[in-house]
């Protein structure tokens, strides 16, 4: 490259695409290093996108199967797991290409190849077409994560799966135990045991989601046993054996082991960063246990250099966060006046059944920092667009300030509640009240009204419950 880059970004993931389109945008002359084949990183390719098109697929299945509470009858179901993923690739490539497409409309130069910081502005490229060697007065940084491992484990295509393998499976599992039971192992269990699997689910801590507010945790949990899952927690896996064309999983829960046999185990233990062979060695960056440190603007102790999503220490690794750091970084290279990310304002979302969604604090983390709260509950049995949905399971919480009723947290599970979310996210960017929301006209009938009435519910004047 013969003229000096203003950014250079490596990887091409929900915070690299998104940083390098906003430098684009403001100015920058800007160039994209991704080693895969496809732009747009684990979540597009491997995580976000193609799992929640196989989500939907099973919220069509239970639809089709439950027709005649609603009058239509379906007798003859039959789910073609071909189709089903053809369809999800057929949305994952469509979005690979737009990303493509943005690219080129904002003239974004692609560089195939693994990035390797060089230091002092340098990076290298090892491609298809050999060593390359880039120059830029800024970089960043979004590698992103890839699946942990069970120590003394490895993942296979057939039997032992991370999220990767997980989506190459060519039927739907007969059994399947799932380590783990964050977003990613509750996710799978839902999906496929609403596609006829016998799901085991193992969670090592006291309660599945262990982020989640407790009560959406206990929620969550009696709906899955609800719909057959086997949930285990405070469980320890000690062993993973493949055995005949299946594997065997030794769980002891309360001192007592048991084995389950299986097709096939998912391991869904968390993510580690991929920072691994990246060159940090070369430069002034601080790390801790492989993520990178960054100020509030997300740049690190290396001049010039800057670091987002799931790589940086300390924060969620969640595709919209990494997003909205690429543009709190770039905002800050190009001088332009963005605020840092709060990431109290960041929701979190799991696209189970039921849907699990929540921002801010929770109920015992505002209780633990000394902050008086007013709690604010509202069930979706009360709903009536719920009612005529057929989808009445869970509820929305509200966790308010005591004294103004200010929106400390929102926590909610039931149908669509990863879309209900977002009313509450910009409540709590400006500094919401339950008040405001209570007076605030939601349209009738719909699923946010529930919001409303949990708003009331915190003074204790619910109109609906």
């Amino acid at each position: 490259m013969a003229d000096e880059l203003d950014l250079a970004i490596i990887g091409s993931g929900p915070g690299g695409y998104v940083a390098a389109i906003r430098a684009a945008q403001w100015g920058l002359k800007t160039a994209v290093v991704e080693k895969d084949d496809r732009l747009g990183g684990t979540c597009l390719n491997v995580g976000c996108i193609p799992t929640k098109a196989l989500l939907f697929a099973a919220d069509l299945n239970d639809y089709f199967r439950r027709g005649k509470e609603f009058g239509i009858e379906c007798p003859d179901i039959k789910v073609q797991w071909d189709a089903v993923v053809a369809r999800e690739q057929q949305v994952v490539r469509k979005h690979n290409k737009g990303v493509e497409f943005l690219f080129r409309k904002h003239k974004i130069e692609t560089i195939r190849g693994f990035g390797r910081l060089q230091g002092k502005g340098c990076v290298s490229v090892s491609g298809p077409g050999g060593e390359r060697e880039i120059r830029a007065k800024n970089i960043l940084l979004a590698t992103g994560s890839e699946a942990r491992m069970l120590p003394g484990l490895e993942a296979d295509p057939e039997r032992i799966l991370t999220n990767r393998e997980i989506l190459e499976i060519k039927s739907i599992p007969i059994s399947i135990v799932i380590i783990g039971a964050g977003a990613v192992g509750v996710e799978f269990a839902s999906l496929y045991r609403r596609f006829g699997s016998e799901v085991v689910m193992v969670e090592m801590l006291p309660r599945i989601l262990p982020l989640a507010d407790e009560e959406i945790s206990k929620e969550l949990e009696k709906a899955l046993k609800k719909q057959g899952i086997q949930v285990l927690t405070g469980a320890k896996v000690q062993r993973v054996q493949k055995k005949g064309s299946g594997v065997e999983v030794e769980v002891v829960q309360n001192d007592k082991s048991q084995v389950f046999k299986a097709q096939q185990t998912l391991v869904a233990v968390g993510r580690k960063p991929n920072t691994e062979g990246v060159g940090l060695e070369n430069t002034k960056v601080e790390i801790d246990r492989g993520f990178v440190k960054t100020d509030k603007y997300m740049q690190t102790a290396e001049p010039n250099l800057y670091a987002i999503g799931d790589i940086v220490a300390g924060t969620p690794q969640l595709a919209h966060a990494a997003s909205m750091e690429g543009i709190v970084a770039v905002g800050r290279i190009c001088g332009k006046p963005v605020p840092p990310l709060n990431y109290r304002h960041v929701p979190d979302c799991v696209y189970c059944e039921p849907q699990v969604a929540s921002v801010g604090l929770t109920e015992a983390k505002a209780r633990e920092a000394g902050l008086p709260v007013r709690i604010g509950r509202f069930p979706f049995k009360a709903s009536s667009k719920a009612s005529i949905l057929s989808s009445e399971e869970g509820f929305i919480k509200l966790v308010c300030e005591e004294q103004y009723g200010e929106i400390l947290g929102a926590h909610m599970i039931g149908p669509s509640v990863t879309e209900l979310i977002a009313e509450l996210v910009i409540a709590m960017r400006l500094e919401g009240t339950a008040e405001d929301i209570m007076y605030t006209v939601h349209a009738h009938p719909t699923l946010a009204e529930a919001v409303f009435d949990a708003a009331n519910a915190v003074y204790s004047v619910t109109i609906n419950a």
